[in-house]
């Protein structure tokens, strides 16, 4: 999945000659928590956060105690080195770039003007359809040597008991490198049976832990 597919297009923007007290009422309007600031030509320059205000306002509960505040540029409190991305990045290169660089939005850029954000809800809401979570379903989790040839010969296991797949998640087994664990997201709310024809033919399921099963 690229970026392009979950990016915000609507965008509220404002320049740098616009107001604190400007940007407190677009952010509150549009409940939103991050605005792009651009020149004439959608040219990306700085960014404004929920954060920054709150840092630059003792308290918005007052405002005509900070009245002078409020009617500051945000140039003097924008963020002007500003990590970005591209409408063709992958979903998840964009996620790796959210964790390491402890960053709450990215704008996306095409051609050096603005043209979508992404937001960490964005990319929780993308997690959760990826993982088919938001579906009726059941989870699986089965652990696998670390070898070529595993993956397939899952599937075809699951193939005969037919039943529709509707994730599949695969992370390294951190108690031994030898081994990975597949997360499969499957569309039955029973999965004994699958469980006990995967468990005939060798597999080791780690859960869901049944009745009977060893721990």
């Amino acid at each position: 999945m690229i970026v392009e597919e979950i990016m915000i297009s609507k965008l509220y923007t404002l320049e740098k000659e616009n107001t604190i007290e400007k940007a407190i009422h677009v952010m509150k309007e549009n409940r939103i928590k991050h605005i792009p600031i651009v020149d004439r030509d959608m040219h990306l320059i700085g960014i404004v956060t929920d954060r920054d205000i709150k840092e630059a306002i003792p308290s918005i509960f007052f405002f005509d105690d900070n009245r002078e505040i409020l009617q500051k540029p945000l140039e003097s409190i924008m963020t002007t080195e500003v990590i970005t991305g591209h409408p063709l990045d992958f979903v998840e290169e964009v996620a790796a770039i959210f964790y390491e660089s402890k960053i709450g939005c990215l704008p996306i850029l095409k051609d050096k003007r603005l043209v979508g954000i992404i937001t960490q809800t964005d990319l929780l809401h993308t997690l959760v359809e990826l993982t088919g979570a938001h579906q009726p379903g059941s989870q699986i989790e089965i652990r696998v040597r670390n070898k070529m040839g595993m993956l397939f010969r899952l599937f075809s296991d699951i193939q005969d008991c037919k039943v529709n797949i509707l994730s599949v998640l695969v992370y390294p087994d951190k108690r031994d490198e030898d081994f990975k664990i597949i997360v499969l997201r499957i569309q039955t709310m029973n999965p004994l049976r699958l469980i006990e024809e995967l468990e005939k033919s060798g597999h080791e399921v780690l859960w869901p832990n049944l009745p009977g099963m060893e721990v």
